[in-house]
């Protein structure tokens, strides 16, 4: 593999929080919400009063080795091994994986110059505790407090963690937003999926956002839609009596699979910035889908240009042209990039490995094999030039 001769920005890197992230700045109140737990002599995790198995290991203290499941996600399977069976044997935590310090160390190695640092278990927050948005909010900031004083949002100017936020109440919303544009935050992340409330989901395209969305415009800073627990696995339900009971993301059935609990968020979200006129009001935002890979995106695209031709006055302008203006996406490496620059352009396409998620890239820069049948100039755009821009605030 030749090393290209200019930095390389990843935009999908993790790290496992450590208990202490969600509970050292947790106001006592909240502390029964959100507890790690014995039971059978292994440390669970209990939200909201309830156990759970989003992630079998809440601490981290073991982990799926990075990238291990990669030939499950290419399609490479004539054995038909579980996903389990490609897990293979745990492997023991490295400070790499929680420490900023020390992920930049694994970044030289890599060969990547800058990446987007992103929380992992605070996905399990949201869809748990939505009746408990007080909760929400002091635990999502009990998170970006200790990245602050174990990180800080711009380390060496080149780990950039994702301060979440969620959206229930949007005078919370915007002071945590304050709170984490003070601390240097170059990215802002919500969930892909309806913000809740008392009489149910709504869209966060609606007006009432608007405070949120005004300062995200005047910030210029980015908004991330990374993968999470969107709430989706309900539609499994309706078909299954139930389901399995709690939705997680590593225990695989092909017809939650073809459902694609994955795609169908991020579409539903970004249609909903789209339709409900957040980029028109607001021409500064930006946002990034990450994690959520490609499949969605031809036919969102085509329901929005279907959608305009029946109902033109009900856009300012071709909707199409609205997502291709202010929408980047990371495709999966699975996912036919040539497509995805046909669609939207190569300017809005970011790479990201997701290391060291069991998913994504051992090697983040083996991506470049998969983008080899491109010209070297769209190679520069995909793995350096438009994460750069974006984090610099650049149109």
């Amino acid at each position: 593999m030749t090393v290209p001769n200019y930095p390389i920005y990843d935009a999908d890197r993790h790290f496992y929080e450590p208990p202490e992230a969600f509970l050292r700045h947790l106001p006592k109140k909240f502390q029964k919400e959100f507890q790690y737990v014995q039971v059978n002599g292994r440390t669970k995790l209990a939200v909201g009063g309830i156990l759970s198995d989003y992630i079998p290991n809440p601490t981290f203290e073991v982990v799926a080795a990075p990238g291990v499941h990669e030939k499950w996600y290419r399609g490479e399977n004539p054995e038909g091994l579980t996903l389990r069976e490609f897990t293979g044997d745990a492997i023991v935590s490295i400070p790499a994986f929680s420490n900023g310090e020390a992920h930049i160390k694994i970044m030289d190695d890599q060969h990547i110059h800058a990446g987007l640092f992103i929380p992992t278990l605070a996905s399990i927050i949201e869809e748990r505790l939505a009746h408990k948005p007080d909760v929400i909010h002091a635990l999502l900031h009990s998170v970006n407090q200790w990245t602050v004083d174990e990180c800080g949002f711009a380390r060496q100017d080149r780990l950039f963690p994702v301060p979440m936020i969620n959206l229930s109440d949007v005078d919370q919303a915007c002071k945590e937003l304050d709170f984490v544009l003070k601390e240097g935050a170059r990215v802002i992340g919500i969930r892909p999926a309806p913000v809740a409330g008392l009489q149910g989901g709504r869209s966060m395209g609606f007006d009432e956002f608007d405070p949120f969305w005004a300062r995200i415009n005047e910030s210029k800073v980015f908004v991330v839609m990374h993968v999470s627990d969107s709430g989706y696995d309900k539609i499994n339900q309706w078909w299954t009596a139930g389901g399995k009971g709690e939705f997680r993301p590593f225990e695989k059935d092909p017809f939650a699979e073809v459902l694609d609990w994955m795609g169908r968020p991020i579409a539903d979200s970004l249609a909903a910035l789209i339709c409900h006129g957040v980029f028109d009001r607001f021409p500064n935002v930006r946002v990034a889908s990450l994690e959520n890979g490609a499949s969605w995106l031809e036919p969102l695209l085509y329901r929005l240009n279907s959608t305009f031709h029946k109902m033109p006055k009900s856009f300012k302008r071709n909707p199409v042209e609205s997502f291709r203006e202010h929408v980047y996406v990371a495709p999966f490496y699975e996912d036919k990039v040539e497509k995805v620059i046909e669609l939207i352009g190569v300017d809005r396409v970011l790479f990201g490995s997701d290391w060291p998620h069991p998913e994504g890239l051992s090697t983040p820069l083996d991506f470049l094999s998969d983008i080899a049948g491109l010209n070297p100039e769209q190679v520069q755009k995909i793995m350096s030039t438009n994460l750069k821009n974006l984090l610099a605030g650049v149109r």
